[in-house]
């Protein structure tokens, strides 16, 4: 028995309300099953850990906060712990290996941040659900459809009350695979804070990310991130914006926006003047170049017409990336 083991079956035999185990080691540390039966848990957070439950564990009925990094398990062992444990309300992954397909049934989750490899993700019964966080790894074999036409549809049905959603890497993609509608069937009401990384070379993620506009009336903040692996590879891309941007009435109803990274290529550059021109309340753009950006950057951005009167477009080089 290690010194790990013993240490952690003496903290379990007492009604513990947290547990922190960082473990650095060449292997990933198999967590004893005492740990499974701490029923007093509030917080748990492992870091390269094995996780094999007992076939009798029927999740944690306490926990409020899970956070899991660099952890192995079964599908089947992550699905029961987080839909057993129905006081979660806070559930971090970083990594995690052992399966590809992330389901996640949490009613009284409020806050998920989800980073890796993986080729699905659903939730499901998360109406309660406000910030949300992706990540998704460069080279993940992703599922494009799962009984649905479109990704967008299926990924925001059981998020009727997001407040806060950040999309990076190349989880935009997994988004725009099938169908991209114009709008979501039902609009995200409660979407304040949204941040995007988009590639402006791809036609159908630009048409993801108008969608999510679209669908967000009362969005205040927007932080838009060129990718830094694509910097300098865009192409001289040119899209007839009038065609994509169908409904070009529809106003943006974002106040403060931010865009980070930027090259000065064309298609960068007409979405910033269509960001421009249809947002009427729009108080400040900040645009943070590229170190390489083109020199006429500032120009064009100074020439580009805008709906808000009020509206100030600063260009910010000390953030350049």
């Amino acid at each position: 028995m290690t010194d790990i083991q013993r240490w952690i079956i003496h903290l379990t035999r007492r009604p513990i309300k947290e547990f922190v185990l960082h473990i650095w080691l060449d292997e990933r540390y198999k967590i004893p099953w005492c740990l499974f039966s701490c029923q007093s848990l509030h917080h748990l957070e492992l870091k390269c850990c094995w996780l094999k439950p007992p076939t009798t564990f029927e999740g944690f009925k306490n926990l409020k906060s899970l956070e899991l990094s660099h952890v192995t398990m079964t599908q089947d062992s992550f699905e029961n712990m987080i839909s057993n444990s129905p006081f979660l309300e806070k559930l971090m992954l970083f990594n995690l290996d052992g399966f590809s397909q992330i389901n996640i049934h949490g009613p009284n989750l409020k806050v998920a941040h989800i980073s890796g490899e993986f080729e699905d993700i659903s939730f499901e019964n998360t109406f309660r659900l406000v910030e949300l966080t992706m990540y998704l790894d460069y080279g993940c074999n992703l599922v494009k459809l799962r009984g649905c036409s479109s990704n967008l549809l299926r990924f925001f049905v059981h998020l009727p009350h997001i407040q806060s959603l950040e999309i990076h890497h190349y989880f935009l993609e997994y988004l725009a695979a099938g169908v991209v509608p114009i709008k979501l069937p039902t609009p995200c009401i409660n979407l304040r804070h949204l941040s995007l990384c988009i590639d402006f070379d791809d036609l159908k993620k630009i048409l993801a990310a108008l969608c999510l506009l679209k669908s967000s009336p009362n969005l205040r903040k927007l932080e838009i991130i060129a990718p830094e692996e694509l910097t300098g590879l865009l192409t001289s891309t040119s899209y007839c914006w009038e065609n994509i941007f169908s409904e070009p009435t529809m106003p943006i109803e974002v106040r403060h926006v931010r865009m980070h990274g930027i090259s000065g290529f064309k298609s960068e550059l007409d979405f910033i003047r269509f960001l421009l021109l249809y947002s009427p309340v729009l108080e400040k753009m900040i645009v943070e170049p590229d170190l390489n950006a083109k020199p006429e950057l500032l120009t064009e951005l100074v020439r580009f017409k805008r709906a808000s009167r009020q509206a100030e477009v600063i260009y910010n080089v000390e953030n350049s990336s």
